[in-house]
């Protein structure tokens, strides 16, 4: 009988995060689906039941990870799914969405938050609580 191997989302419109964290997952034994858009990855959800998001901020707009973790947060099928957003909108933009306690990583719709570049170790540490604890919030 064959092991559940967890199904990862990564929704970036940067081909080199996908490419590189898609890598890096899968040599960890998670199956990988890559969405360029959270428009992308919304019709894909049916079909890959992800169990866990890992999606940038911005990408068409400066919310567009906001938005799109709300629509995932909001829906019947897969409130359950954890979110983690990974940006480089403190870096690049100078704007600081760090959140500072759980229940702002709430009111962002996510279970995690990291700056990028993040180090895979520490993404992979996060994944493997937030699939083992999917209630557990907190910031990172």
């Amino acid at each position: 009988m064959a092991t559940h191997r967890p199904v990862i989302l990564l929704v970036d419109d940067d081909p080199d995060f996908l490419d590189m964290n898609r890598h890096v997952l899968e040599a960890r034994e998670y199956r990988v689906v890559c969405a360029p858009d959270p428009q992308s990855a919304l019709a894909g959800m049916e079909e890959h039941q992800p169990d866990l998001i890992i999606t940038d901020l911005m990408m068409e707009d400066l919310g567009s990870g906001f938005s799109f973790a709300r629509r995932i947060k909001e829906h019947p099928r897969f409130s359950h799914v954890p979110i983690i957003i990974v940006t480089a909108a403190s870096s690049r933009r100078g704007f600081d969405f760090r959140p500072n306690s759980p229940k702002e990583l709430s009111a962002m719709y996510v279970d995690a938050y990291f700056d990028k570049p993040v180090s895979p170790d520490a993404l992979v540490a996060k994944i493997e609580e937030l699939l083992r604890n999917p209630t557990e919030k907190e910031p990172t």
